[in-house]
């Protein structure tokens, strides 16, 4: 039987809280890294460059290394989630896993539509594609989608593109958590699509929205602000109403 948290653990860290037994959100400069806390250590997605250093402390005040993060999986390449991967590596020897789609070399630009690619070949903003790009001697599990990874008893991999071609979302069906990058926002009360501006395909985008909500979950983990635990299925049906794709 799944024991559904009506209400969050709060930890003894600032911006740190634990959504599950085992599973943290831990929050640097305002984006989203989740700890999954096991045998081995999980992390999905590693925030800025930079996040390396809380991260690990925050590790250690569990009592646990930060050399035991065994697997990393990044939802999407945009560089706030995907930015601490080269210090982790550094630190670590995890496997990375990302989606085949959100991989390529520094001559590719970032998944962003073309107002956005535009900004990013202008200086300053262009040295950032050398510093952010999620390239391909980075990662060593390429998704499809489909695929069952071992942390939680078995983490799903959605597909789910739309905000950028590779993201991804990752569902628990022991803890009926599902974790959503920026596949999926919340604004206030209501759940949202990803923000038109930095994603590549709003249609993509609401089918798999579509797709997340044919799961069995009453927990969602968004990559930006704070989980939802109340009424998920009931949010996840008004937005699909709202949808016009």
């Amino acid at each position: 039987m799944s024991i559904v948290f009506s209400r969050l653990q709060y930890t003894k860290l600032k911006r740190a809280l634990e959504v599950v037994p085992n599973v943290y959100q831990l929050t640097i400069r305002g984006v989203n890294i989740i700890l999954i806390v096991g045998e081995e250590l999980t992390l999905i997605d590693t925030g800025f460059r930079g996040s390396s250093t809380p991260i690990a402390e925050f590790i250690h005040k569990l009592g646990r290394s930060v050399e035991e993060i065994s697997l990393i999986i990044i939802t999407h390449r945009h560089f706030d989630h995907a930015g601490g991967l080269a210090d982790l590596r550094g630190l670590t020897r995890a496997k990375v896993a990302a989606h085949k789609a959100d991989i390529g070399g520094i001559e590719k630009y970032l998944p962003y539509p073309a107002v956005v690619k535009k900004i990013m070949r202008i200086p300053p903003f262009s040295v950032l594609h050398s510093i952010y790009s999620l390239r391909a001697g980075e990662v060593d599990i390429r998704l499809e989608g489909g695929e069952v990874m071992g942390p939680l008893g078995g983490l799903q991999v959605i597909p789910t593109p739309g905000h950028t071609p590779g993201s991804i979302s990752l569902f628990s069906p022991r803890h009926r958590l599902l974790i959503v990058g920026d596949a999926l926002n919340k604004g206030g009360r209501m759940l949202r699509l990803p923000p038109r501006l930095v994603s590549t395909d709003q249609a993509q985008a609401a089918a798999s929205v579509r797709r997340l909500a044919e799961l069995e979950f009453d927990i969602i983990c968004f990559g930006h602000g704070r989980p939802l635990t109340v009424d998920a299925r009931s949010k996840m049906e008004r937005l699909l109403e709202k949808i016009k794709y």
